[in-house]
This record gives structure tokens, C-alpha cells and sequence, in this order.
């Protein structure tokens, strides 16, 4: 069996599984699912986006305008905490897309450790980060049992793995997003469906406690990844034939210890 790759054989390798695919982002309107959104859109995917903040939703609208890809990015404003947030975003995906092709699990919210905050904040946390995750998952799949294929890709966290001391209600949904990706694939893996985890480390965005300048400083000192970074490992997920499963993907910055 011969090999032949060339320049565009990769080009077309990269784009075969998102140009014209429909794709559902959640948290899609700041950090990570913002860059995942536009970078998919500017290669032929077909976005639904979800966000908290009208704001953060028109300026990333606005910059789909301007790198001539705002036709193809719609979004919603839905909490993601709440069934009828969840069913108010199923019911624009019924609405713009003839079916699912891909969801891609990325709204959570920052939280540190049990012993601030109350029962309300947890149960907000929980609900968003993981349960989220779930309500979400189980309305792609019905949508991609109907058509054997699909991809779920779940990002989660390195907390997870290191679980930090004075993060444990976020490092408890983490790490839930671990166990729920690994049993969900043998789920549906015999429907056409694949299950991907990625586990970014530390990432330049406005859940970072540090300001802007000081995560500009960490990117600089290989110590802190750009949400870009994340996007362009979604696309390599996304590009693999169907024979091919990226099924867990860590990613740390360079000089990251923990």
C-alpha cells in the first residue's frame, strides 16, 4: 500500500469531516468555545453557539462579520443550568440544521472549593458544568442514532487529573466529565457515534483568576496556552476518518509542572 501526502491532501484531510457540517457549541460566546466557533466556521461548518452574556454574544457575531464567515455562526442565549434552557437551544437546532452532526460540550463556569459559597451556588455549578453536559449529549445522540454518525466531544480539565487543593466543587464536575466521556463512548460507539475528551491545562481566558496582562506574560513564558490552541486540537479530533477515534486529549503548556 503506497502513501502519498501532499500539501492538499492535507488540506482536504483537515476539512473533509467539518465543511458543511452542522455543529452545536455550547459556551460558545467567550475563551475556548468562542475560538472553537469561528475557526470551525471559517472552515465551512455550519455553528450554533450558546452563551449567558448578550454582549459577549454580539462581539463574537461581530467578528465572525469580519473574517466573512458571520453567515455561517448563529447563536442563542440559554442557561444551561435549567431544562428550559436546554430545550429552548434543541429547539433553535431543530430550527437551523436538518440534523446534528456534531456537539461540542464546552460552557462551565469557574468555582473553588466547598467550603465557600452555599447550596444554591453548588447546585448552579453542578447543573452548568456537568449536568449540562448530560441533558446536552442525550439530545445529540437521538438526533445521530437516527443517521448512525456523529461526534460528541466533551472538553474538560486537567483538574480532573491533578485535582488542586482549594478547587473541589470545580475539580468534582472535571472530573465527572472524565468518567461520563469514557462510559459514554462504549455507549454509543455501535451507533456511529464518537466520544472525544479533551483536558486542556491551563488556558488564557476570562476564567483565569490572573489579568490579562499577567496571562499575556504566562502565553509569552510558555506557561499558559491560547483558547486557539484548544480550537485548532478540536479540529484534529474532528478530521479523523471514521476508522479513527481520538478518544482522551490532554494538553498542558510547555513549562506547566502540575
Amino acid at each position: 500500500m503506497t502513501t502519498n501526502i501532499t500539501h492538499q491532501a492535507y488540506t482536504d484531510y483537515l476539512s473533509q469531516n467539518i465543511s458543511g457540517k452542522s455543529i452545536l457549541v455550547t459556551g460558545g460566546t467567550t475563551g475556548i468555545g468562542r475560538a472553537i466557533s469561528l475557526l470551525l466556521a471559517s472552515m465551512g461548518a455550519n455553528i450554533l453557539l450558546t452563551g449567558l452574556d448578550q454582549a459577549h454574544l454580539e462581539d463574537t457575531l461581530k467578528d465572525a462579520g469580519k473574517i466573512d464567515v458571520g453567515d455561517k455562526i448563529r447563536g442563542i442565549i440559554a442557561d444551561m443550568s435549567t431544562s428550559e434552557g436546554i430545550e429552548n437551544i434543541f429547539n433553535e437546532v431543530d430550527k437551523r440544521f436538518k440534523g446534528l452532526d456534531i456537539l461540542i460540550n464546552n460552557a462551565a463556569l469557574a468555582y473553588q472549593s466547598i467550603v465557600d459559597g452555599n447550596y444554591k451556588e453548588w447546585e448552579y455549578i453542578i447543573k452548568t458544568n456537568l449536568l449540562g453536559y448530560l441533558a446536552c449529549s442525550n439530545r445529540a445522540i437521538e438526533k445521530m442514532k437516527a443517521r448512525q454518525a456523529g461526534h460528541i466531544i466533551n472538553i474538560g480539565s486537567m483538574s480532573a487529573d491533578v485535582r488542586e487543593k482549594g478547587s473541589s466543587v470545580y475539580v468534582a464536575t472535571k472530573s465527572g466529565i472524565q468518567g461520563f466521556s469514557e462510559s459514554l463512548r462504549k455507549e454509543v460507539n455501535e451507533y456511529g457515534i464518537k466520544v472525544t475528551l479533551i483536558e486542556p491545562g491551563a488556558v488564557g481566558t476570562d476564567m483565569q483568576p490572573s489579568s490579562p496582562e499577567e496571562q499575556r506574560e504566562k502565553i509569552k513564558n510558555l506557561e499558559m496556552l491560547k483558547a486557539e490552541d484548544i480550537a485548532y486540537a478540536v479540529v484534529y479530533c474532528l478530521a479523523q476518518p471514521s476508522r479513527c477515534d481520538v478518544v482522551e486529549l490532554k494538553i498542558r503548556p510547555h513549562l506547566q509542572m502540575i
